[in-house]
């Protein structure tokens, strides 16, 4: 990564984003509930407001970033005793099997479709055998009107002003097929599943194939 992107925003980050995530957040939780003891790993951990629900809820909680100024951010709201890591997620920096939940929230469409295969295949290396993976991201396909077709034009001009490089990426994620293909070749086993935001969006529980 050349310089960070995030180096003015991660102080403000929150603030504009947490009206669009805050609901996606709520239904994750329902999805997966914490459980104390719980190991979770978030990929694209941001300013960390994830990985601190569970943290809250007495789970022992990582995350990774690329961005210094997110990690920064993630430290502050966390602690310094909370295990943060600038590191790709194409090699993640943990043994094999160690978590029981890894969460990536609106994070493989950010990436090059060329690295997306093999952040999934390291998500699934450092999940234990009977861990899930909890994927939320643009789902690509028919919308209901007109709500479907509001948030997809908001979603695009978020993604443009994000950067070209971003929106290069997530065009290419939408033409893809969006998370299907890419749990397909991966070999997971999808568990559950949830719809929202007028077909916008999609929370996939996964898991490993016996």
């Amino acid at each position: 990564m050349v310089g960070d992107p995030y180096r003015r925003l991660a102080g403000i980050y929150d603030t504009f984003t947490e009206p669009f995530n805050a609901g996606l957040r709520h239904l994750a939780l329902r999805m997966m509930p914490p459980q104390p003891g719980m190991r979770v790993l978030e990929v694209g951990c941001g300013t960390g407001t994830n990985i601190q629900k569970y943290r809250q809820a007495g789970c022992e909680v990582f995350g990774i970033d690329l961005s210094p100024a997110m990690l920064a951010e993630a430290q502050r709201k966390l602690g310094p005793e909370v295990g943060l890591h600038r590191a790709d997620a194409t090699c993640l920096p943990y043994a094999d099997g160690v978590f029981d939940l890894v969460i990536a929230m609106l994070t493989l469409h950010e990436m090059p479709k060329a690295s997306r295969p093999g952040v999934l295949s390291e998500m699934q290396r450092v999940l234990r055998t009977d861990g899930q993976l909890l994927l939320i991201d643009f789902l690509p396909g028919s919308l209901r009107f007109p709500k479907g077709y509001g948030i997809r034009l908001f979603i695009r001009m978020i993604e443009r002003i994000a950067g070209r490089e971003h929106y290069r990426n997530y065009r290419d994620f939408m033409a893809r097929g969006g998370l299907a293909p890419l749990i397909a070749e991966c070999r997971l086993q999808i568990t559950r599943e949830k719809i929202v935001s007028g077909g916008n969006l999609t929370l996939v529980l996964v898991r490993k194939l016996p």
